[in-house]
């Protein structure tokens, strides 16, 4: 990372009031890019691991890993399967994050990629596995959904086992693109699997439904770290993969606050839509009012406020 990019981080992160998950009074969204991200394992690897750097404010990639979890841990990785392959979380860039866990002391056995479905997983290019000894991956379908009803604002859900009784804590794997009902389907939403009725969120454009159901306890308490993959990104037409409306943005995203790379988010398809002379998502009654929602009285799960929001390029 260069010299400008690392006091830049610095700034965000000293001096400042603690704010959410202890972090800075400024979210920082870190958004790295190559050219030829797709070129190779190692090009996307070094994007990954700036982005993650910014983000954790460390010297090293490594001391930044290894910020995000412990060992004994079960880190669930929870990934975005419902597009197929061309919109969804991709298996390249969930193998450098398993990668990186276990040079940072996670072993590959503590490691679960879960989604809703096995056959979304497997549509996405993944082979879910319950093997002992190994990096799992599962579909909600595998261990089901269970105990009482977790219920907060609109909803009321079960939660998958996958995230109450496996993981210890979660890294979020969104995907930038648009979504046909609630706008943007981004940090916050890609928790709509964790929970076994996601069907019932989606009236009102998402609102407050997507906010409500990040507040569900298991998840507030054990997702940390949200990295979207940007690598090939869609501004209209999604969730499903529609290559006529998606663009090489050879990027990943980054944050410890998911309002702000969400907000973040929708401001670059919002960017694409102008390029390509579409509409903005409120002219055609799309717009994500669930993010400012999120950051609202009520919930205050991070912020959508730009000057409170440290942008990094690196």
């Amino acid at each position: 990372m260069a010299a400008l990019s690392r006091r830049r981080v610095l700034q965000a992160w000293l001096g400042s009031a603690p704010g959410l998950y202890g972090g800075p009074l400024n979210s920082i969204v870190a958004i790295a890019r190559d050219p030829q991200i797709r070129s190779s394992q190692a090009r996307l690897g070094a994007v990954l691991d700036r982005a993650v750097q910014a983000v954790c404010g460390s010297d090293s990639a490594e001391a930044a890993w290894k910020r995000v979890a412990s060992p004994g841990e079960v880190v669930g990785l929870k990934v975005n399967c419902l597009a197929g392959r061309g919109a969804s979380t991709s298996v390249a860039l969930v193998e450098a994050v398993c990668e990186r866990l276990q040079q940072a002391g996670i072993p590959a056995k503590d490691i679960v990629i879960w989604d809703r479905l096995n056959v979304d997983l497997e549509s996405a290019g993944f082979r879910p596995s319950a093997r002992s000894g190994r990096i799992r991956t599962l579909g909600n379908d595998e261990l089901g959904y269970g105990g009482d009803l977790a219920i907060y604002g609109s909803v009321g859900s079960l939660m998958a086992k996958t995230l109450t009784h496996l993981c210890d804590c979660v890294i979020n794997l969104p995907v930038l693109k648009d979504h046909g009902i609630v706008g943007v389907s981004g940090a916050l939403k890609n928790l709509f699997g964790a929970v076994h009725n996601p069907n019932k969120y989606h009236l009102n454009v998402g609102d407050p439904y997507v906010a409500d159901v990040f507040m569900l306890p298991p998840i507030r308490q054990k997702v940390r770290l949200h990295i979207c993959d940007a690598v090939t990104a869609q501004y209209e037409g999604g969730p499903s993969y529609m290559p006529q409306w998606s663009w090489p943005a050879n990027a990943v995203l980054a944050s410890l606050d998911p309002v702000a790379l969400d907000y973040t988010g929708w401001q670059i398809i919002e960017q694409k839509r102008a390029e390509k002379g579409m509409q903005p998502l409120k002219a055609v009654k799309r717009e994500p009012s669930y993010i400012a929602t999120a950051a609202g009285t009520g919930h205050g799960i991070g912020t959508c406020d730009p000057k409170r929001i440290t942008r990094l390029e690196v």
